[in-house]
């Protein structure tokens, strides 16, 4: 094959997770995407050649682990990763990389990649978020052993605020929370149980009770000195809730555009924050890929 084609595709990133915690044991969340998004173009070339960004190694292991599942091992692969995401704060820049960059390949091969696949491929490499799957997905983000679409992301607005710092979510995940996340399993069930009936129901106040329930809970796993001053932000300006990184450093107010300005809101929590903490506005969007076709030569 000379080189002739190749793909293109985007992945958003998140405000951390709407809720995260275990079910019947299994960990799993539900991931809160926001409209910004990462890009991966993908060149293919039949000449065994890699051009990859030097600072893209898990990408990279998940692109050569989708060729050998795809049979095309033989394949030369040039990427090109474009993303406005930070890093190691919870906004899911792995996942959004990591994910851009397996359905280019699928485009680029002229071979889609199924969500599940894509899933399973990007697990292979480390925990990842639901944002591979369109809509707002229920996802064992560790093993990839199951997922649940909950439905489509309602109107709604992510003011996030970002402190700054960073986790090292390798680290983080490698510790053992399993008597914590046991002794939480009821008030796991409980958000989720409610961000399910929120989802499809249209019931804004229950989505924003089950974010809330989850990045309280979370506490006692990693403490965000943060959330208490941002839940009572949310109490001054009418939000729905809170949201949080549950490995990362970032926290979202929930904001209903149909019951609160949202430029006013937005002014408030900056001028309450002052300069220790940057303010960000995105909307909640679904997960999912958009993708297009290149024609090269």
């Amino acid at each position: 094959m000379d080189r002739i084609a190749g793909g293109q595709a985007a992945l958003p990133a998140t405000c951390g997770e709407l809720v995260q915690g275990t079910l019947d044991g299994v960990p799993c969340l539900v991931s809160c995407p926001i409209t910004l998004w990462a890009t991966a173009q993908i060149i293919v070339d039949s000449e065994p050649s890699w051009q990859i960004p030097a600072d893209a190694p898990k990408t990279t292991q998940a692109l050569r682990a989708a060729l050998e599942f795809l049979g095309r091992t033989e394949q030369g692969v040039t990427l090109r990763l474009s993303s406005p995401i930070p890093r190691g704060r919870g906004y899911g820049s792995s996942t959004a990389d990591i994910g851009a960059a397996l359905y280019a390949l699928g485009q680029a091969l002229g071979q889609p990649l199924a969500t599940a696949d894509v899933a399973r491929l990007a697990v292979s490499v480390e925990p990842s978020d639901s944002t591979m799957f369109p809509g707002l997905t229920l996802f064992d983000h560790r093993r990839g052993s199951f997922y649940e679409h909950l439905g489509s992301a309602p109107a709604m607005n992510i003011i996030v605020l970002d402190p700054g710092g960073e986790i090292d979510t390798i680290a983080f995940n490698r510790c053992d929370h399993r008597d914590r996340l046991r002794h939480l399993a009821d008030q796991h069930r409980e958000a989720f149980t409610l961000l399910r009936h929120g989802l499809r129901r249209g019931d804004m106040q229950a989505i924003g009770q089950a974010a809330t329930l989850s990045a309280r809970a979370h506490q006692s796993i990693l403490h965000n000195p943060l959330l208490e001053t941002a839940l009572s932000i949310a109490d001054d300006v009418g939000a729905l809730g809170v949201c949080r990184a549950h490995s990362g450093t970032i926290l979202g107010l929930l904001v209903d555009p149909t019951r609160a300005a949202v430029a006013d809101v937005f002014a408030y929590v900056r001028r309450s924050l002052a300069s220790a903490v940057g303010v960000a506005c995105y909307s909640l969007t679904g997960g999912g890929p958009q993708t297009a076709r290149i024609c090269i030569s």
